[in-house]
């Protein structure tokens, strides 16, 4: 089992910075991929950014995010800058590996981004 908690969520002016973490405890590894997902009022869920020897971002944050990860630490980050509006959504942290491959996910840090 694996178990995800997200931190640093919270509101923040458009054209600020956030940065969000995520503690993995259990049998995580540093093979399992991890990453960050969102979802705003009314919309599905979202990728954001995944790291897993490779890195990939959602289009719409590529440029102003950054996702990193802490293999000793087994904690993920997420740094955002120059955040809009758009960007306002639950952060759900996630990730992929062990026997079955099975999927985790954290309980989720809300993100408010508005003047």
């Amino acid at each position: 089992q694996v178990q995800l908690v997200e931190s640093g969520g919270g509101w923040m002016q458009p054209g600020g910075s956030l940065t969000l973490s995520c503690a993995a405890s259990g049998s995580v590894s540093s093979s399992y991929r991890m990453g960050w997902y969102r979802q705003a009022p009314g919309k599905q869920r979202e990728m954001v950014a995944i790291i897993s020897g490779f890195i990939i971002y959602a289009d719409s944050v590529k440029g102003r995010f950054t996702i990193s990860r802490d293999n000793v630490q087994n904690t993920v980050y997420l740094q955002m800058s120059s955040l809009k509006p758009e960007d306002t959504a639950v952060y759900y942290c996630y990730a992929r590996g062990g026997i079955g491959n099975s999927d985790y996910w954290g309980q989720g840090t809300q993100v408010t981004v508005s003047s």
